[in-house]
This record gives C-alpha cells, structure tokens and sequence, in this order.
C-alpha cells in the first residue's frame, strides 16, 4: 500500500467515526425543543426548555474530565483502542437516551437518567477528538499537517449536517402527531446511531497504531504519568493556558454560535418552521464545509496564527449586524412591499395565518390559489399587519430564505477560519509523549465549557433581559473579542512544523 492511500485510509477512518460521535451529541441539541416536552414537566415550558439545554451544557462541562481519563489512556496505551473506546460509550449512551421512558411514564427518574447517560456522551466525546486529529498528524507530513487534519475539522459539521439530515427526513415520513407520541419518531434518529457505530467499530478495528506513538513504545519512552507531564511541568503547562486563552476558547464561542445559537434563534425568535430552520443550516453547513479543508491548507503556507484570528475578529464585529437582519427581514410585515408578486409563497403564509372571524369570512369566498386577492382584501379590511405580526411558524418567502441561508453560510465561514487550522496548531504545541493529554483539555474546556454553555447563556440572557432580543450574543462576542487580544499579543503565527518526541 502506497503513502498516498495509506493517508486516505487514515483519515477515513479517523473521521468516519468522530462524524459518528459529533451525530450522537448533537441529536440532543437538534431536538431539545421535544425533549424538554417530553422529559420535564409542562407547567412552565420556559423552565423545561431551560433544564433541557442544561442537561445539554452538562455533557460539554464534562468533557473535559473525558479529556483527562482518556487524554491518559491514550498516552499510554495508545490512539487507537483508546478511541474505539470513546466510540462505543457515545454510541450505547445515545441510544439508551431513545429508550428512556417520558415524564409523564415515569416521573423525575426520567431527567435523572437522560442526564447521566448526557454525562456518559459528554465523557466519551472528551477522549474522541484528542486522539483522532493526534492520530492524523502523526501520520501525516510537516508540510500538510494543516491540510490533512483539516479533514478531521470537518467532522463535527458534518456531524451536524448528518444529524439534521436524519432528523428531517424522519419527520417528513409522518405526521407530526407520530413524531411527537411518546414512543414516536423523535426517538428514531438515537436507535439509528447504534448502525453507524457498528460501521464505525469496525473500520476502526483494521487501523494500526500510529507510527510516532508505536516507536515511542517500542523504545520504551512513553510517558508513565501524562496527567503529571502535561500540568506540573510549568513550561508545558503554559503552553496548555496559552492554547485555551489564546485560540480555543474563542474557537468555542464561534463554533456554537454559528451552528446551534443560530439555529436556536431563527426558530425562537425569528419563529421560522422547523423545516425551514434546518434547510437553512443544512444548505449553509454544505456550502461552508469545503471552507475547513481551504483553510487548513492555507494554514501550511502562511502560518495558522492569522487566520484563526480574522475569524474571531469578525465574528465580534457582525454578529449582532448580521443578527439584526434576521430580525428584520423574518417579519412578514417587512415582506408585503415584495410578497404579493409571489403568490405561492402568499398562500402558504396566509394558509398558516391566526385567523379573526372577519378574515375567515373573506377567506371562505375564496378557492384556490387566489392567496394574492386574500392578503390584498384582508388589508383593506385593516386587519392584515395585525395578523402578519402575529404570525408564527412562518414560512419565509424564497428570496428571504435565500438571503438567510446565505447570512447563515457568512456565520458558518467564520466557523471554518477559526477551526480549520486549529487541530494541526494544537498538536504542535505538544511533544508526542504528552500530546493526547496535553492538547484535548484545553480543546474541551474551550469547546465544552466555553462554546457548549452558549445556547444556555444565550437564552438565560434573553429570557433576563427581554427588552434586546439580541443581548444573547455579548457571552460569545465577550469571550471571542478577549481570545483575539490573547492570542494576537501571545501565540507565535509559526510554530515549528516538527512534531516534537
């Protein structure tokens, strides 16, 4: 076998099974809506939906102990059983969540058991990315280091991507009476996880060990105490501060904003329908993700510093800009200048509007496709403008949902810039010996603390402040603006491309 398909091979198989883990955590995001319904009480689904995205949180605050237990196991046993492992936790805790019993089946035991198997998730994942881009650049050349694991980059979105696919096709199959029974299809996309972890295992049983970590054993230099190696020695620990302040946590706040934060305000405060909210980040995760393999391999040729900073510099200087349109432009009463030249959009808009008695009388002597005629008679009744600004569950007209899309694609960009290069900049950072500890701490603190508590700050800070529907994005903003001075004043833009024994 050739180098060329023995890379290949490598990161297919590296991959394949951290696309799989990525669609494990995040179905629990994708559907927190429903889980919140159906293991929390009703009586305040503001608090429900609260707890939900907490037990979502959760499973990213303990990723960092995943990342210390199996950062260990991986630095002394090796990369390669160490996240079979990982593998295997995320897929059996995933679906035993899809079999857990609603609230109203067995009570209080059902949030208690979704939570500790979230914990499992969020374990498992703190072992998974730390080996499998260790893994990669082990294998891969100083010169493509950026290049090939920037192939590792694109897992978690298409991780996403492949969750959101799953959950859309599924609810597309029925009526949304059997998706949301107790035992009905919101449950499926976790039974199905079980199938892509089989896969998984077993193109992951035929990898070998990486060839550094392999000669390290085999000369007997591998180290006894990582956990010791990695935070006691002041020089490697700095190196461990530096990667959290100065990129990762940054990397965080950007990464779930784009791809959760946003999804979770286009459906709660924009009030777009649920598939419309998803097409949107499945046709904006598409276009974005070649965008992780571009800059991972510019990161080769002009350093990985810069790049991961414009990102963090501009998702502080547009959020809110960028925000605010969707805002605006998701009011069907900034539509009605451009609606009317679109009369199937108008139908679909006026079908779903809350109609008064006035409007169902004007309604019942219209057939077909006559929404034009309706919208037009229900304004000069003067009720249109009240009834379109109280519209919800909308269903955007094609130009906006272009623009939305390509609003979503900008965010998702700035995601790309930040993490595409940042798997080859941690794992230069840190001797062999020591990396896979060394390197997923600060990565999961970042992500797992930082990022994953977004959703949640975001809408503990608007349910607090309701008066600025936007205030949700100070937390990421805050936290990527102070990781930009950070790292511009501190990271090198060159590390040395040898990776270190």
């Amino acid at each position: 076998m050739n180098k060329s398909t023995d890379i290949r091979t490598v990161i297919a198989a590296s991959s394949a099974g951290t696309v799989i883990e990525w669609y494990d955590f995040y179905i629990f995001g994708m559907l927190s809506t429903v889980i919140s319904k159906k293991f929390f009480p009703q009586d305040n689904p503001t608090a429900a939906l609260l707890n939900t995205l907490a037990i979502f949180a959760a499973g990213f605050i303990v990723r960092p102990f995943g990342a210390l237990v199996f950062g260990r196991l991986g630095d002394r046993a090796g990369r390669k059983y160490t996240f079979l492992l990982t593998l295997l936790l995320m897929g059996l805790s995933t679906f035993l969540i899809g079999c857990i019993p609603t609230y109203e089946e067995i009570g209080l035991a059902a949030p208690v058991l979704v939570l500790l198997l979230r914990l499992v998730q969020g374990l498992a994942l703190g072992g998974e990315y730390g080996g499998a881009a260790t893994y990669v650049a082990e294998h891969a050349p100083s010169d493509k280091r950026g290049l090939y694991t920037s192939w590792i980059q694109t897992t978690a979105t298409l991780g996403l991507f492949l969750a959101l696919g799953v959950i859309l096709v599924v609810k597309s199959s029925m009526s949304d009476s059997a998706f949301l029974a107790h035992w009905g299809g919101w449950r499926y996309p976790f039974w199905i996880s079980v199938l892509l972890v089989i896969l998984s295992i077993y193109i992951r049983l035929k990898m070998q060990e990486s060839p550094l970590f392999a000669r390290l054993k085999q000369q007997g230099k591998t180290s006894k105490n990582p956990l010791t190696e990695s935070f006691r020695h002041k020089a490697n620990f700095k190196m461990v501060l530096l990667a959290l302040f100065g990129a990762v946590m940054g990397q965080g706040v950007v990464w779930y904003t784009g791809q959760f934060y946003a999804q979770n305000f286009l459906e709660t405060k924009c009030h777009i329908n649920f598939e419309q909210s998803r097409t949107v980040m499945l046709w904006a995760i598409a276009l974005a993700t070649p965008f992780f393999i571009f800059f991972g391999w510019l990161s080769d040729r002009i350093g990985r510093k810069w790049i991961m900073m414009a990102g963090l510099a501009l998702a502080v200087l547009t959020y809110r800009p960028v925000f605010s349109v969707f805002l605006k432009d998701a009011d069907p009463k900034n539509w009605t200048g451009n609606i009317l030249n679109h009369p199937d959009s108008v139908k679909n808009i006026t079908a779903q509007l809350p109609l008064n008695a006035k409007t169902e009388k004007i309604l019942s002597f219209e057939k077909g496709g006559r929404a034009t005629a309706i919208l037009q008679k229900t304004r000069t009744q003067g009720d249109a403008e009240i009834l379109l600004a109280e519209f919800n569950n909308k269903t955007l007209p094609i130009p906006v949902y272009r623009k939305f899309v390509g609003l979503v694609f900008l965010l998702i960009l700035y995601v790309t810039m930040v993490y595409g290069p940042i798997a080859a900049f941690l794992v230069e950072m840190f001797p062999t010996r020591i990396r896979y500890t060394s390197l997923s701490l600060p990565y999961h603190i970042g992500n797992g603390i930082f990022g994953g508590l977004v959703p949640f700050i975001g809408l503990l800070l608007t349910s607090t402040f309701t008066n600025d529907p936007l205030v949700g994005l100070w937390y990421p903003m805050g936290v990527a603006g102070l990781c930009f001075v950070i790292g511009s004043l501190y990271l090198r833009n060159k590390i040395d491309p040898n990776i270190k024994d």
